[in-house]
């Protein structure tokens, strides 16, 4: 084993729910789907007979078991189209007669993009699902007008050509499209028309500019990198006074546990440091406007991916364990306790690809870390509370994802708690969220929530012996919650131990007495 585990002889997780750290934004459980592998076509629609005949779908071709569970998420708002697909995506390819849409080359995925599913279809689907549209723009292969009809044809009410476009096409009344991205990771060899930090600022602050002429009230994403290197501190500065959020992207995993469960902490400093170069911005801003804009954070690409094990050219189809599911989990409470910094996250992404939810001909399969997204979205909502944890820390060389360049981590911090906790308060309700990330060893803590409590609180468990445990069409309740209702008294009481099993997920949830 390279690391070491440093015994805490009185583990403690104390919580005064009158300390508010601050409000969180349900916008932190949003979503995100591309046209890629078989996220669109397979996951959000189906438009074959068969899946029609089964029932798996509605009169538009809407998968209705998909849009069920994606509804019991409660997302707030979904991301479209890309995603690196939407560097080279030309978005009237895909509005007007489906029969006349051009079929391209799909330069990011290397596949053909039918443009079946279009701008129309995407915003209808919204509807239908009561969830806010998030467009990103294509800065690759785009133009500055292309992204100012796009705008037009979404949100203009006005006698305009392409406002009256999207007349023709059957939708009378603007979609008033509110999120609006300034380009995909612009920054990376990968992308197609990748720039420069400072020709990325440069056009990026004239395409934010513009759009705001055609629509005075949209909010603008302005494209960062990790939230750590030069592109971000080139960015934030040049272009606070464009954007109302700025984007970063991340995603975790590695084959080994530890650098598995441990690379959120990359996420959690990200976060910080981006946050910190937003005001720096702000504070250097040379008119009043600019210093009082409060520019928060969009996470708007995050999860946990192995790229080898799934890759993103044939279709990137991840089966998720348990370690991930605990992975999935531990990034929702960094989310929770940056309430502060982040205004969106967005996870990558809905249906099939690097997914919570897998599609076949014949029904749905949850994922491990479906359950975990769940919870969270059900119960930590409201403010984020204050927490002191002290618990046994993991020290060592394994921290820190090795997939994804993350190894850095450890040279910020030298020692983990072994027992990842957030906390809200949402009206009367306290919930607790604690990830146990040992391996091996169950962790007893002493809780401290101060106020009368109710009888009984409601304890969520998910938790399998085997830490590569997995949910499979054959046995897909092989990795679900386990409810149990206990006395708040045994759980909070002075003399009390609460155990939280080894590699396990627990959301412990009670109400303050009136």
């Amino acid at each position: 084993m390279s690391g070491t585990f440093v015994k805490s002889d009185k583990s403690l997780i104390s919580i005064d729910p009158t300390r508010i750290s601050a409000k969180i934004d349900d916008k932190i459980y949003s979503g995100f789907i591309e046209h890629m592998g078989r996220c669109i076509y397979g996951g959000i629609v189906d438009y074959s007979e068969e899946a029609n005949l089964a029932g798996l779908t509605n009169e538009k071709g809407y998968r209705l078991d998909v849009a069920e569970k994606l509804r019991a998420l409660n997302m707030p708002v979904i991301r479209y189209p890309g995603g690196n697909f939407v560097s080279t995506y030309h978005w009237l390819d895909g509005v007007g007669p489906k029969e006349s849409r051009p079929r391209r080359p799909d330069l990011a995925w290397r596949g053909e993009e039918s443009n079946q599913f279009g701008t129309d279809e995407f915003l209808d689907w919204c509807q239908f699902m009561g969830v806010e549209p998030y467009i990103c723009l294509n800065m690759g292969t785009g133009t500055l007008d292309e992204a100012l009809a796009w705008l037009e044809y979404c949100n203009s009410d006005g006698d305009t050509y392409y406002a009256n476009l999207r007349r023709k096409n059957g939708h009378k009344e603007p979609y008033n499209v509110k999120y609006w991205a300034l380009g995909n990771e612009m920054w990376g060899d990968w992308q197609v028309g990748q720039l420069s930090a400072e020709d990325y600022a440069k056009k990026a602050h004239q395409w934010g500019k513009a759009l705001k002429m055609i629509d005075a009230n949209i909010q603008v994403v302005g494209c960062g990198n990790s939230g750590v290197n030069n592109w971000d501190l080139t960015v934030t500065q040049k272009l606070i006074n464009q954007m109302d959020y700025y984007s970063i992207h991340l995603y975790t995993t590695d084959p080994e546990y530890y650098r598995n469960i441990t690379s959120t902490i990359a996420a959690e400093e990200s976060i910080e440091v981006a946050a910190r170069l937003l005001e720096i911005a702000r504070i250097n801003a040379r008119d009043k406007s600019t210093r009082k804009r409060d520019v928060k954070i969009c996470f708007d690409e995050w999860n946990v991916w192995d790229p080898v094990r799934a890759d993103g050219q044939k279709g990137a189809e991840e089966t998720y364990t348990l370690t991930d599911s605990l992975g999935v989990a531990s990034w929702c409470n960094v989310f929770v306790r940056q309430a502060k910094n982040v205004g969106m996250a967005n996870i990558a992404q809905c249906v099939n690809v690097i997914s919570p939810i897998k599609t076949s001909k014949k029904g749905l399969l949850l994922q491990t870390t479906y359950h975990s997204l769940l919870l969270f979205s059900q119960f930590m909502r409201g403010s984020t509370l204050n927490v002191h944890v002290s618990s046994p820390v993991y020290t060592g060389s394994n921290i820190g994802s090795s997939v994804w360049g993350l190894e850095w981590v450890s040279d910020v911090v030298s020692e983990i708690p072994l027992l990842d906790v957030s906390a809200t308060i949402n009206g009367k309700f306290v919930s607790i969220a604690v990830v146990n990330r040992s391996k091996d060893e169950d962790i007893g803590s002493k809780l401290d929530l101060q106020g009368t409590l109710s009888e009984l609180a409601q304890v969520y468990t998910i938790y399998h012996d085997n830490i590569e445990a997995i949910n499979s069409w054959e046995n897909s309740q092989n990795v679900v919650p386990t409810l149990k209702e206990i006395s708040a008294n045994e759980i909070f009481g002075d003399s009390r131990t609460f155990k939280f099993k080894k590699h396990s997920f627990t959301l412990i949830r009670v109400s303050l007495a009136s």
